[in-house]
């Protein structure tokens, strides 16, 4: 709750000094017709003691169930000293460096995590990052528009994996500004880009996920090529946690990606009702003139000393509006710093175990649904800790009868890949212990066998 210090005495000795009767004079130049009095619907204000026990029934209200979504929010064991310390008052509030020199702290922890973000993804530059994912995209093929400009069509490919709410996020965005994003076509046996690529107008970047949301591992290496050899740009688009075990995008093809996105939620950010997010943003070196947002440089002062300073910030709150790189107002750096103390807390090589047993774990899950009568796996290929099954009815009511068991048991595909037929996305991190993956597949079996009595 906030901490307001100033007395009535106080706020009187104010006005009095400026030569206002009260506050309301201060906002006199308001018209009188525009002013309300109250608000309807919103309750009697209530003291931090009630407010603090209102919001923990609310919570307890979600319960505990066994979670195994995914689908772009995953759930990760966070030390507890990660947000211990990010919510440490130097930290919880002061997170915007507008005032350098009074600023250090906040600089070297957002020059610490770009460091780290450019070793995962193997680019050059990493920005304070994003609002998140999804708008991530929105940002990437607007700088794709900017630094392409050889390419006028502001036609924007999109491998099938990439994951349909960052699209339509993307969309939304920039439709205003003459970019149009088009899927490439979907190979149905393998769920990746079809082996006969599409000609025509050149495309002004290819955005490719990897692993794909449907949790397939496209061929990243063949799509940027061709990618490059179109004039396009690659943007990829990446779960962090996957990079301890993948080839990073600066590796992609014979040249590397030139810029790439993705949530930073899974590094120290807990699954929270939808929220707080942050977006991931790195580029090739030629192309950091058009990055969004924020980026941290180290150097020395007049005495040797090291310091740390804003080396690009062309953003709108250098008021210029229409000329602005991002008119998105927000860098996530209370999320950055979380991140950043996960990351230093874990390591890589600490990284590489969350992303192995996620794995693991995801293929006893995996073993144990697939046998199931009714339950088979969509495509046959690797995957990381997402893998997409077919079931031989249909998902919403088999995932209604999973929750009333305890058991958030994936993610419904239907209505973003509809001709994948009654397709489930399932994922296991490394929090899911023996018993719960056994406990997932019990409760499927029972619900798959409880349907198939009903219809027999």
């Amino acid at each position: 709750m906030p901490f307001i210090p100033h007395t009535d005495d106080d706020t009187r000795e104010m006005l009095e000094t400026i030569g206002a009767k009260s506050l309301d004079d201060l906002f006199d130049e308001i018209p009188r017709d525009l002013i309300i009095d109250s608000l309807d619907g919103v309750p009697e204000a209530m003291s931090e003691m009630a407010i603090t026990r209102l919001m923990r029934e609310r919570a307890r209200q979600d319960g505990a169930p066994l979670c195994f979504i995914g689908a772009g929010a995953y759930e990760h064991h966070i030390p507890q000293a990660v947000w211990d310390l990010a919510t440490r008052g130097e930290y919880y509030s002061a997170y915007t460096p507008y005032q350098a020199e009074a600023s250090q702290g906040t600089l070297q922890t957002i020059y610490e995590y770009q460091t780290m973000i450019t070793e995962l993804t193997g680019l050059d530059v990493s920005n304070a990052s994003l609002y998140d994912g999804a708008s991530a995209l929105a940002e990437a093929a607007l700088m794709a528009v900017r630094s392409n400009r050889k390419v006028k069509t502001g036609r924007i490919l999109l491998a099938p994996g990439v994951n349909p709410t960052y699209e339509k996020v993307a969309t939304a965005i920039t439709r205003t500004q003459g970019i149009t994003f088009e899927r490439l076509p979907m190979d149905p046996a393998t769920g990746n880009a079809a082996a006969g690529l599409p000609d025509g107008e050149a495309p002004v970047a290819v955005a490719i996920q990897q692993p794909s949301f449907p949790g397939t591992f496209e061929d990243v290496d063949r799509l940027t090529d061709w990618a490059h050899e179109q004039g396009a740009l690659v943007i990829a688009i990446i779960n962090p946690t996957s990079l301890a075990l993948l080839k990073p995008p600066g590796q992609w093809g014979s040249e590397g990606a030139d810029i790439a996105i993705g949530e930073g939620q899974p590094l120290g950010v807990p699954l929270s009702s939808g929220g707080p997010y942050f977006g991931i943003m790195t580029c090739k070196q030629k192309l950091v003139r058009q990055m969004p947002g924020r980026i941290i440089g180290r150097t020395t002062d007049l005495d040797g000393n090291t310091g740390f300073a804003l080396t690009l910030q062309a953003r709108e709150q250098h008021i210029r509006r229409s000329k602005a790189t991002s008119n998105i107002c927000t860098n996530q750096g209370l999320m950055v710093t979380a991140a950043t103390i996960y990351m230093s807390l874990v390591g890589f090589h600490g990284l590489r175990s969350v992303a192995t047993r996620s794995h693991q774990n995801t293929t006893r899950l995996v073993d144990g649904l697939t046998g199931i009568d009714g339950v088979d796996r969509l495509f046959d290929g690797p995957y990381f800790h997402e893998v997409a099954l077919r079931l031989d009815r249909p998902v919403a009511p088999v995932l209604e009868a999973l929750a009333e068991q305890g058991v958030l048991g994936g993610y419904d595909l239907t209505s973003s890949y509809p001709d994948l037929g009654n397709a489930l996305l399932v994922c296991a991190t490394e929090t899911k212990t023996d018993a719960d993956i056994a406990a997932y597949v019990t409760a499927m079996a029972d619900v798959m066998g409880a349907a198939a009595r009903k219809s027999a």
